[in-house]
C-alpha cells in the first residue's frame, strides 16, 4: 500500500514537472521610459510640475493680511511723478480678497477709507503680496464688489497607483539654464496668453521655490469716454515672511507704444503681516461711515 502512494506522487510530480517545463516562459514587457524618447518635454513637464506644487504647498495664506503698498513712477521727461507717487495701507481678508485701503500722499495727507478686491491685472495697483500667481487672470475687468471662490486648501498631487497627475494644460517650459544657486525657468501659455500670465521664473535649484518671476499685466488708461489697455511686463521679487512666499518688489514696463508718464513703474510691498482677526466693518464699505472714529491709521502711525 505505501509502495503504490510513493508511486502514485511520483508520477504526479514528474508530470507536474513536465508540464511547467514545457510551458513558455512569460516575457514581462517594461513600461515605456517616456523621459529616454522626450527627454525635454519629460522632464520640463516633472520639474514645471514640481515648481508649482512647492509654491501651492504653502497655500492657502492666512485669513488676514496687512501691508503697505508704495507706489513711484517718473514723467515721461524722467522727472518724478509726484501725482502718482504715493503710498497705500492695506487690510485684508484673504478668503475673498476684500481690502480696506487708505492713500497716504507725499505730503502728509490721509485718503479716506476705501473698498477694494485686491488683484492682479485690474485697473488699480495689484496686489496682495500673497496672491496665487499661477491663477489665471480674468478674461474681462471685474467690478470690485465680485466675490471669488475662496481658495482651497493645498493637497499633493493626485496619485493612481504610481501614476502621478504632472501635466500642465496652461504652461509648458521651453528652456532651463543655470543662473548661479537659481534656476531660470522660460515658459510660455499653451492657450490664452493673456490669462495665462507666466513668462519666466527663477527658482532655487535645491528647494524649488520661486525667488523672481516675470508676469504680464494690463495698465487702463481712460480718456475721451473710451478706456485703452496696454500691455505690462511686471518682474516680480519674492521674500517670506512667516514661512509664506510673499511679493515684495515689482518693475513694471508698460508696452503697446504707450509713451505718457508711468511708462516704468516701480511697487514695494512693506511691513507685510498675518494679524490674527481684524473687525468685519473693514470689508463692509456700508459700515465706513459710522465707524469714522474708528478708521485704522497709516504709515508710522499705525
Amino acid at each position: 500500500m505505501k509502495a503504490r502512494i510513493a508511486l502514485l506522487v511520483g508520477i504526479l510530480a514528474t508530470l507536474l514537472l513536465g508540464a511547467l517545463a514545457g510551458q513558455a516562459p512569460r516575457v514581462v514587457s517594461a513600461a515605456p521610459n517616456v523621459a529616454a524618447s522626450y527627454p525635454p518635454i519629460g522632464n520640463y513637464v516633472v520639474l514645471f510640475a514640481k515648481i508649482r506644487s512647492v509654491f501651492r504647498s504653502h497655500r492657502p495664506p492666512p485669513p488676514y493680511e496687512t501691508y503697505e503698498l508704495f507706489r513711484k513712477q517718473m514723467t515721461d521727461y524722467g522727472y518724478p511723478d509726484y501725482d502718482n507717487t504715493y503710498q497705500v495701507d492695506y487690510w485684508c481678508r484673504n478668503s475673498d480678497r476684500a481690502c480696506l485701503k487708505r492713500k497716504l500722499y507725499h505730503l502728509g495727507a490721509i485718503g479716506r477709507m476705501r473698498y477694494e478686491r485686491a488683484a492682479f491685472n485690474e485697473d488699480y495697483d495689484p496686489g496682495p503680496p500673497t496672491a496665487d500667481i499661477f491663477q489665471r487672470a480674468p478674461a474681462t475687468p471685474r467690478p470690485k464688489f465680485f466675490k471669488p471662490t475662496p481658495e482651497p486648501s493645498y493637497t499633493p498631487l493626485p496619485t493612481i497607483i504610481v501614476v502621478k497627475a504632472l501635466y500642465d494644460p496652461d504652461y509648458e517650459i521651453v528652456d532651463v539654464t543655470r543662473d548661479g544657486p537659481l534656476l531660470d525657468v522660460r515658459v510660455e501659455p499653451r492657450r490664452t496668453p493673456m490669462r495665462n500670465r507666466l513668462r519666466e521664473l527663477w527658482v532655487d535649484a535645491r528647494t524649488l521655490e520661486i525667488e523672481k518671476f516675470n508676469a504680464t499685466d494690463r495698465l487702463f488708461v481712460t480718456g475721451d469716454g473710451a478706456t485703452k489697455i496696454y500691455p505690462v511686463l511686471f518682474t516680480c521679487t519674492m521674500g517670506r515672511v512667516d514661512g509664506y512666499p510673499v511679493i515684495t518688489h515689482i518693475e513694471g514696463r508698460v508696452g503697446g507704444g504707450y509713451a505718457d508718464d508711468g511708462k516704468h513703474v516701480t511697487y514695494f510691498f512693506k511691513k507685510i503681516r498675518f494679524p490674527k482677526s481684524l473687525p468685519s466693518w473693514y470689508f463692509d464699505p456700508r459700515d465706513y461711515g459710522s465707524h469714522l472714529d474708528e478708521a485704522p491709521l497709516t504709515g508710522d502711525r499705525r
